[in-house]
């Protein structure tokens, strides 16, 4: 896939996992949308990780972490 394809279809999964969380409160869902968005590289997918900038490592470590984070959010409040 070409990469500018590749943003298009990140920061749509990127804004509706947003949307997900914040306006309809399903976290769960918000997760598996961000989630899928990690699948579409915005950056360069031939590149390799080690010769990456720090600047994208930290962009998509954060955006794993925020998935992370909100599968455990959906996860507790779901807990009963």
């Amino acid at each position: 896939m070409k990469t500018s394809f590749n943003k298009v279809l990140y920061i749509g999964f990127l804004l509706l996992g947003i949307y997900q969380a914040l306006f309809s409160t399903d976290y769960m869902q918000a997760a598996a949308s961000l989630g899928i968005g990690l699948a579409f590289d915005p950056f360069d997918p031939e590149q390799k990780w080690d010769y990456r900038p720090f600047w994208q490592k930290a962009v998509l470590i954060v955006h794993l972490g925020l998935v992370a984070a909100m599968f455990g959010f959906g996860i507790g409040l779901n807990d009963k």
